[in-house]
């Protein structure tokens, strides 16, 4: 018996694609996704994850077992031909090339860290976007607290590896410096208590706030509170070039670092800048209220890869899921042949760690800030985790770090 149901074919694992992938009815569609990225990460939580409050495994969620009845290939997407409704593939392990017929296609690839084209930050910099670069940042972490440790070594030198630089104001620069003095003031202050006195945290921000997506009083408490964990904020702070071991500045100072980790917002990938649809000025994906790439028919496109025409929605998870389940419940309609109503976006508030057991909530009715503040980000967060597995994992990874502590082992 000849297969009825439409076959619609989803790009990218990010929150955007998991959220549609989630609440698709694969009683009418047949599903396959294509990623290069095997999981899901529950990014809000990933700069924990850099310093082992939370381990690397507690806040992913594997495509293969999301959602039953689907098929996942883990390869790119290289390009699209909308005549003859079918992708081409290459294979993320071997470079095997192939090709899929769709019926309904959905791009929701997400987006690549932006770096303005700035010499070197590729080279040099640390990024926060995936499982890897948080496992790079850990270790890079302890390896100079090690080098730094080596007997005879000298001053300035000890000064510079334990120089960590945050290039970025906003939640992901913000959370991990945070993380990062959390782990250095109590987790590596016995290990390490011969060079502790030479660490320091210089967080770049280029414009004139931190966080300045936030309430302004939520925003100058944070400036406050890293203040008081000996945290440097400069602001107005533009980078122009970074070195092995210097970061350049447009005002001509040279500033000595031993790792730097860039958070300045995100861009959009080769593939999407290639894709010969229209596209907005910051090359994302233009699409109308109910996410259909405009003038294609099958086609949509959301998350950080897209944007509504006429409307202007924050690149943040918050966003990209409400797009997600929309969408899946859109198409379940239009494959029961009703129509859905156009996406309205419910913003829900902010949250934001900020260290030491304090955080900021940036709510539409309230703002909060400090220990209580911090118990709800917990608890918001531990709520929207997607599966039981990963609820009881980062609960017992609180516990832990709680209890023992931080693993300082480089491996």
């Amino acid at each position: 018996m000849k297969n009825s149901k439409r076959k619609l074919i989803i790009l990218g694992s990010g929150f955007a694609s998991f959220s549609t992938l989630k609440g698709i009815d694969t009683d009418l569609y047949e599903v396959v996704v294509v990623s290069p990225r095997n999981h899901f990460i529950f990014t809000p939580l990933l700069p924990s994850t850099t310093v082992g409050t939370i381990e690397f495994r507690s806040i992913i969620e594997p495509i293969r077992s999301a959602k039953e009845n689907i098929t996942y290939y883990q390869a790119f997407c290289t390009g699209i031909d909308t005549a003859g409704k079918r992708i081409d593939c290459t294979g993320a392990l071997d470079g095997n090339i192939f090709s899929l017929p769709y019926d309904t296609l959905v791009i929701g690839v997400g987006a690549v860290s932006n770096t303005f084209g700035i010499p070197g930050v590729e080279r040099y910099g640390l990024f926060l976007k995936e499982l890897s670069d948080a496992r790079a940042i850990r270790q890079r972490i302890i390896e100079n607290f090690e080098r730094a440790s080596t007997p005879n070594l000298p001053f300035e030198e000890r000064r510079r590896l334990l120089h960590f630089v945050v290039v970025g104001g906003g939640p992901t620069g913000v959370e991990f410096a945070a993380e990062l003095h959390d782990f250095m003031t109590e987790d590596l202050v016995d290990s390490y208590a011969s060079v502790l006195p030479d660490v320091s945290i210089t967080l770049f921000e280029a414009g004139d706030a931190l966080l300045s997506s936030f309430d302004a009083a939520l925003s100058e408490y944070t400036v406050r509170i890293f203040q008081r964990q000996k945290i440097s904020v400069r602001l107005h702070a533009q980078v122009a070039a970074v070195e092995e071991k210097e970061i350049l500045l447009k005002d001509g100072s040279r500033v000595p670092y031993g790792m730097m980790v860039w958070s300045t917002g995100n861009t959009q990938t080769s593939f999407v800048r290639s894709l010969p649809f229209e596209k907005d000025r910051g090359s994302r994906l233009i699409t109308d209220e109910y996410f259909r790439v405009k003038g294609q028919s099958d086609l949509y496109s959301l998350g950080d890869c897209a944007t509504i025409e006429g409307k202007v929605l924050p690149a943040t998870s918050q966003v990209a899921q409400q797009e997600g389940y929309y969408l899946a419940r859109s198409l379940n309609a239009v494959a029961k042949g009703r129509t859905a109503a156009p996406f309205i976006y419910h913003h829900r508030g902010m949250l934001a760690y900020i260290g030491s057991n304090r955080a900021l909530a940036d709510l539409p009715q309230v703002k909060g800030r400090g220990f209580s503040t911090w118990i709800f980000w917990r608890s918001a967060y531990l709520t929207k985790l997607v599966s039981w597995k990963n609820k009881v994992l980062v609960v017992f990874d609180w516990m832990k770090a709680f209890v023992f502590g931080r693993d300082a082992s480089r491996f």
